[in-house]
């Protein structure tokens, strides 16, 4: 008899388990936007393109995976909130942090543009809806650069939805 040839459409399954203790990406807790950024610095400075990437942590602030969820062009990365939040609703996360970068930018050109600030407050909505602590967004130029945090810049007051907003 010869063998069954499986069907070239069947869909390949893929299972998610608990395990007791999940694996760290670092043990170094985050507390800030700049610690953020020497945790995944290492990661983010191999790229000459726009990288956009989220980094779940527990309820301790310990970063439990760094994802890199979009790779774009010298300027621009697609983002969909469904992808990125997908890591974290895997890996059980508290909090998560969204980090991208603007490779070969200085401090003046850090300044977030106005699809960064949708991107944002889209992402806002998505953890408020999951139940996931949005902490902040943070932009990296390369090099030493420097940072742009959305929160520290008070820019997510400015992006959350009023109670009214929602209302309509």
């Amino acid at each position: 008899m010869g063998r069954k040839m499986g069907n070239p459409n069947e869909l390949k399954v893929v299972n998610v388990r608990l395990v007791r203790e999940p694996s760290l990406y670092s043990t170094e807790k985050i507390a800030s936007p700049e610690d953020a950024v020497k945790v995944i610095a290492k990661d983010l400075a191999t790229y000459d393109r726009e990288v956009f990437a989220v980094l779940n942590l527990k309820t301790n602030g310990q970063p439990i995976n760094f994802n890199i969820c979009s790779i774009g062009t010298l300027d621009s990365a697609m983002v969909s909130p469904r992808e990125i939040m997908k890591a974290a609703v895997l890996s059980s996360a508290a909090a998560c942090l969204f980090v991208h970068n603007h490779p070969g930018a200085d401090r003046a050109e850090l300044a977030p543009s106005q699809e960064d600030r949708e991107v944002t407050k889209r992402l806002m909505e998505a953890c408020d809806v999951i139940g996931v602590r949005f902490l902040d967004h943070v932009i990296v130029g390369s090099g030493n650069s420097g940072i742009y945090s959305f929160r520290a810049e008070g820019e997510l007051d400015r992006l959350r939805p009023s109670h009214r907003e929602w209302e309509r």
